[in-house]
């Protein structure tokens, strides 16, 4: 039988079957090594093959195969640096959520993770959470971050949870489509999947005074199927995001106002630093790129974690 990996608690997993039943799922074991260098060989949204054995008065499923993926979605292991874990597979929209105070979400971020999923194939929308309780101040810094976004193709919404603000927008862009919603720790995801999806009553915490982050709620990722049509797949926050395994020379080709440019560039192989009659480099002179993007593209080139305002790369179990 065919299913998809709707939860991943260990060395099981809940897998919904083409019957429209779900059935609990362990793996063989030669999948754990078959090539796959991640510390998980499945994924929530993977797509499977599965036999059903007899176990007592219940029936087991054992996997047998995993469907090629379309895309995935992947951060550094915590304590493998080397190694990655496969955090979603099969995405069709992730809705990137960002919040400028309590707590606030920098460029190097946003951008780190606008890389990871432009190199995978996968659609990213920014979410503007939290609108309602800003500042002038505040609502001004969103207009900056739309200014950077919006120009080179990504759709920016401004949202709030708890005042059901165009939320209908975000719905709409949900249907018929497996979403998946990340953001740092107290972004308030699991409020909005909520206002979305009352049904679905995700856990939700105040934010610490202390740390300014969310507490402990979502401890691994999770898909849902929603009444109107739609599938999302809940995660932990996120403290950082590590960008892996990437070409240097190619890293320019996931910025795509770099991408735009590079065939202007004197030359193919233009790491848009010191070369000269560089396209890239004139457009960011001539202030048509963001410098907050090209800073962002620097560090990522020259290997560096996310500094200053980040901590090292984890998925934190929280909201």
């Amino acid at each position: 039988m065919t299913g998809t990996v709707y939860k991943s608690t260990g060395s099981w997993y809940d897998v919904k079957g083409s019957d429209g039943v779900f059935y609990p799922c362990r793996i063989k074991g030669k999948f754990r090594i078959k090539g796959i260098k991640s510390t998980n060989p499945l994924a929530v949204g993977d797509k499977v093959d599965f036999e059903l054995e007899k176990k007592g008065d219940e029936e087991i499923g054992i996997i047998k195969n995993i469907h090629e993926r379309e895309n995935y979605i992947v951060r550094k292991s915590v304590n493998l640096s080397k190694q990655t874990h496969i955090i979603a597979a099969n995405l069709d929209v992730v809705f990137l959520m960002i919040t400028i105070t309590n707590p606030p979400t920098f460029t190097t971020f946003i951008d780190r993770f606008l890389v990871t999923t432009r190199a995978y194939r996968i659609p990213t929308v920014l979410l503007f959470n939290k609108i309602d309780a800003y500042a002038i101040e505040e609502k001004a810094e969103i207009l900056y971050l739309k200014d950077i976004y919006e120009p080179i193709g990504y759709t920016c919404i401004e949202v709030s949870a708890t005042k059901n603000i165009n939320l209908d927008k975000v719905k709409e862009l949900m249907i018929g489509k497996t979403s998946m919603f990340v953001g740092h720790s107290g972004v308030g995801k699991s409020t909005l999947v909520n206002a979305i999806e009352p049904s679905l009553q995700l856990k939700t915490q105040e934010i610490s005074d202390q740390h300014k982050q969310g507490q402990h709620t979502t401890t691994f990722a999770e898909m849902f199927d929603l009444q109107f049509n739609a599938k999302i797949i809940d995660t932990p926050g996120i403290k950082g995001f590590g960008v892996v395994d990437m070409d240097k020379y190619e890293l320019g080709d996931y910025f795509p106002e770099f991408f735009a440019l590079k065939e202007y560039c004197k030359f193919n192989d233009c790491l848009h630093i010191k070369e000269p009659h560089c396209a890239v480099k004139k457009a960011l002179e001539d202030e048509e790129i963001s410098w907050s993007r090209y800073k962002s593209y620097l560090q990522i080139l020259e290997g560096e974690e996310e500094s200053e305002h980040y901590r090292t790369d984890i998925w934190n179990e929280e909201d």
